[in-house]
């Protein structure tokens, strides 16, 4: 979770979800990488990763759930995951408002050699894989808000 929602409540929080592919060993594993976005600031909130599932989204709403943060409004794709977990009052169905989001997917691509989708750099364990990118999230979204 971000380091600025740390002991905060904010009301009403409202969401950008998606999720991005990546793969470990080979392209027959895929990994996932969700992700979700403060609609207002444009900061990363929190992050897991899994398979695409239902179970994985869960373990997402887990994350804000033991952080004390509650989620007024979820800004999605049509992903079954969504459309099945979240009551229709809580959730918008809209690919075009994810773009800031999806901006983010291009910059860990662009920096992570692992997550280009041609590449010959590939990770062979999940360990490694999933902290690498979480490393990179930490230091590239989180650092300007933990040094303030």
């Amino acid at each position: 979770m971000h380091p600025a929602y740390r002991g905060r409540q904010p009301a009403n929080l409202r969401l950008y979800a998606d999720e991005m592919w990546s793969y470990v060993g080979r392209k027959q594993q895929p990994r996932w990488l969700w992700w979700v976005q403060n609609v207002a600031t444009g900061q990363v909130v929190a992050y897991v990763f899994g398979r695409r599932t239902h179970a994985t989204f869960e373990r997402l709403r887990q994350v804000l759930t033991q952080a004390g943060l509650t989620v007024a409004l979820w800004i999605t794709d049509a992903w079954w995951a969504y459309v099945d977990r979240l009551p229709a009052e809580q959730h918008v169905e809209d690919k075009a408002q994810l773009q800031r989001l999806e901006r983010k997917h291009l910059t860990l691509r662009t920096r992570i050699k692992r997550l280009t989708r041609k590449t010959i750099c590939f990770s062979k364990k999940s360990f490694f894989h999933d902290g690498v990118i979480a490393l990179f999230i930490h230091h590239f979204f989180f650092q300007t808000a933990e040094s303030t």
